[in-house]
């Protein structure tokens, strides 16, 4: 007998909970049942919440495993296998890691060299080697105002699970970093920059922004139709530059910085993706608007862990409560963001679809990773 079976757990579905069982066999989900069962080989969930496997499609993560101090080039596959490790840990079994394509070669001030197509491959053949626990997409973060991107771009293709190209402009001045004080605190801080150097390096990437800012844009759309990925914008601002991602097919925004922004991409369709750390937070570190402001208002669609892993399944607990809707909240997590992506196989608990679940036991206000099944397999 390969079949597994849960039982006594609030199983979380589309739009309601049910206290019940769920049977899983190899790498799907076979079927679920109102009631408790008596099978003796059925794991007691003791009244845990089972939700789906949390699906993450932007992720800095991995750099900071890859880069752990200053200067620190860890050995990649054990950085791959730690990232790995850690998002499975918190309940994420669908990853979309996110990688910088457009680097800027001319000086090293803020150390934006050239890396995404090397790991790349290393995460992909680590996955043909079955050495991950999740599954593991690439999500393109195209870098308009780099030196490189195109020629990057170029080295893609169609078998690199690419699942999400984005488009990135942080041009000094404008989107996320139209505050220079706030973009001031964020370089001269991370890259040790003196005032003398922050004040060349705005200087230097608005210039490079003239020059290729059109191009680039052009060139990262017909990238993503080539590759068959979904094409997002990063840090809309303003209504007119939402309509101008509309234009081009972006399907999804990234961190939209002002409540219009939101409201102009529910106006044209596009999901909207906001950041769970903003949410636990209860702000944005650049200054924007809240994550809590845009659930609020209807106009929060999708949440990422950004940089914290553990932010996910946290910021949904805080959505729950905000909305009083714990299978609203779930689906900001799993099933909203499968669908953003075209993956129809997993997002949500029903037959036929991929045994990807959490097992949640609420510890006062904070929700605890019991276990995690990745296509039928525990791996947390």
């Amino acid at each position: 007998m390969t079949e597994t079976v849960l039982t006594n757990a609030n199983i979380v579905l589309n739009g309601e909970i049910v206290r019940g069982s769920l049977c899983f066999d190899g790498a799907n989900i076979v079927a679920i049942d109102a009631g408790n069962t008596a099978l003796p080989r059925a794991i007691d969930c003791e009244g845990d919440i089972l939700m789906p496997g949390l699906i993450e499609l932007h992720t800095d993560n991995l750099e900071r495993h890859i880069q752990p101090r200053p200067g620190v080039d860890w050995p990649h596959g054990q950085a791959i296998l730690a990232h790995d490790g850690e998002l499975a840990s918190t309940g994420i079994t669908t990853v979309f890691d996110a990688l910088r394509v457009g680097s800027v070669v001319s000086n090293n001030r803020t150390n934006y060299r050239k890396y995404a197509r090397p790991l790349a491959t290393e995460i992909l053949d680590m996955r043909a080697r079955g050495a991950l626990r999740i599954s593991h997409f690439l999500h393109l973060r195209a870098e308009v105002c780099s030196e490189t991107l195109l020629d990057e771009l170029d080295e893609f293709g169609a078998k690199d699970r690419v699942g999400i190209v984005s488009i990135m402009d942080h041009t000094p001045g404008q989107r996320q970093f139209r505050d220079l004080d706030k973009l001031r605190q964020y370089v001269c801080g991370k890259h040790g920059l003196s005032e003398d150097g922050f004040q060349a390096h705005v200087a230097s990437q608005q210039a490079l922004s003239e020059r290729v800012r059109q191009r680039h844009e052009a060139g990262a759309v017909a990238h993503a139709i080539r590759l068959g990925a979904v094409l997002a914008s990063h840090d809309d601002t303003t209504a007119e530059q939402v309509a101008a991602s509309a234009a081009v097919g972006v399907r999804l925004a990234e961190f939209p910085t002002t409540v219009a922004a939101a409201q102009a991409c529910r106006d044209h369709d596009i999901a909207v993706m906001m950041g769970a750390p903003n949410v636990i937070r209860g702000g944005s570190h650049s200054g924007n608007v809240a994550s809590e402001d845009l659930a609020r208002e209807g106009l929060l669609d999708v949440l990422s862990s950004d940089y914290v892993p553990g932010a996910l399944l946290a910021a949904a607990f805080r959505l729950a409560d905000l909305w009083g809707d714990l299978p609203r909240a779930v689906a900001a997590v799993t099933d909203t963001p499968a669908r953003a992506t075209g993956l129809d196989d997993r997002g949500t608990l029903a037959p036929g679809m991929l045994a990807d679940m959490v097992r949640v036991r609420l510890s006062a206000d904070l929700p605890v990773v019991r276990n995690v099944w990745s296509h039928g397999r525990q791996v947390g």
